[in-house]
């Protein structure tokens, strides 16, 4: 059955039916809430990212160089600034908002984001994003580092999310209130809060979703594992 793995923070490891194991937004070595037995990967085949910023794509390059066969999911412009960091990126140009890919039968669909997305140095910008990973007859949304916004409902009816992973530290992101109200939007599906305690400034909990939210809410602590 596919997993999905809580690395800490924003950063996850899904791996479907096929064995294809997957990295979306990789920050590992410097999170702190990573398990010391998840910071270095045995094998990868697909690295997906949502956006520049340090804390979703800081080991993006050194787990390309580790596994230079893997393939790597992201938005147009940044796809070509990994591989100036020394990222492998191979020879198609990244996807952009509603464009998708499918690499061995995954589909993996970027939609829209209200975030920034800015490498740590300054030498990149753009657009954020959100994920959508279709996999053995699931969908799966990672929302990245949004806010709400009204158009979660076309990521609904459009991908029909089995599950939804949600930012909702507050302050970066979206806090408890607005991921209620996402996942209203969303159709209500199960959720794995994510982007939360990782730092101080992070104070949304579960807890506080909880109350708000009708959906089924699955928290899990980082290295633990979610059937899909």
């Amino acid at each position: 059955m596919a997993t999905l793995t809580w690395l800490g923070h924003a950063s996850f490891r899904l791996d479907t039916d096929d064995d294809k194991r997957i990295y979306i937004d990789p920050f590992l070595q410097g999170n702190p809430s990573t398990p010391d037995s998840e910071k270095t990967p045995e094998r990868c085949d697909v690295i997906a990212v949502t956006h520049a910023h340090g804390d979703h794509c800081a080991d993006v390059v050194d787990i390309s160089k580790q596994f230079p066969d893997a393939e790597i999911v992201a938005m147009v412009e940044l796809k070509p600034w990994l591989g100036s960091q020394g990222a492998n990126v191979g020879g198609l140009p990244g996807i952009n908002k509603g464009g998708t890919q499918e690499i061995d039968g995954i589909k993996f669909t970027l939609t829209d984001a209200r975030h920034s997305s800015a490498a740590p140095d300054g030498s990149y910008g753009g657009e954020a994003a959100g994920l959508v990973v279709r996999a053995d007859g699931k969908s799966v949304y990672f929302a990245g580092d949004t806010c709400v916004f009204g158009d979660m409902a076309l990521i609904a009816r459009l991908y029909k999310p089995d599950v939804a992973v949600l930012p909702i530290g507050d302050w970066f992101t979206m806090g408890p209130e607005e991921a209620a109200v996402a996942l209203e939007l969303l159709g209500n599906p199960r959720c794995v809060p994510c982007h939360y305690g990782t730092f101080p400034v992070l104070t949304g909990t579960p807890e506080a979703l909880a109350k708000l939210t009708s959906a089924k809410l699955e928290p899990i602590e980082p290295g633990e594992s979610i059937d899909l």
